[in-house]
This record gives C-alpha cells, structure tokens and sequence, in this order.
C-alpha cells in the first residue's frame, strides 16, 4: 500500500471560503478516482511557524495507481483550482509492506 501526504501553504490573501472549496474538492475525488482508497483533508488548528496550513492524506494499492489519481482529468481540474491559492507544497509518498 502507498501512502501519499502533502501539505499547503497558503497564500496570504486566499478566503477562508477558497479554502474550504479546496478541501471540498479534494475530498470529492472519493468514489471519482477508481484508484483512490481513502482520502482525508485537515485543517491546521495550532498555527505555529512550523504549521502548514492544510494537510491531504490519501493511500493507494501501489505506485502505478498513485500515478493514475495524479494524471486523472477530475484530480487536475482540482489542482487547477488550488494551484493559485498555494506557496507552499511539501510531499511525502511511503509504501507500507504487509
């Protein structure tokens, strides 16, 4: 199994309602994207200087299927919509074994 994390940053202007879009749309890509397991978007409660301000976790039978959420045509039209309002992205993507 493939676990895929990304954080945001946003920028300073972005709405909180374009915010919550974002999450909305990512969160529709459940049931959308054939390859998508489980996804789960967070929001950042604390706000330290350490803080990214939203969190997507999401998990994958295997790499290629990570690969096909990416190029899939709902999941860029998302990343069309979020692309402006970010600064900020960090990934992480590890296979669990078992």
């Amino acid at each position: 199994m493939i676990k895929h994390i990304v954080m945001w940053k946003f920028k300073d202007e972005v709405t909180e309602a374009d915010k919550l879009e974002m999450k909305r749309r990512l969160e529709s890509l459940k049931g959308v994207v054939p390859t998508l397991l489980d996804i789960e978007i967070g929001m950042d409660v604390v706000g330290s200087d350490a803080s990214k301000d939203m969190v997507l976790y999401s998990e994958f039978n295997s790499i290629d299927d990570l690969n096909a959420y990416a190029g899939h045509p709902e999941h860029l039209k998302v990343v069309e919509f979020f692309k402006p309002l970010v600064c900020e992205r960090h990934v992480v993507d590890y296979e669990i074994r078992g």
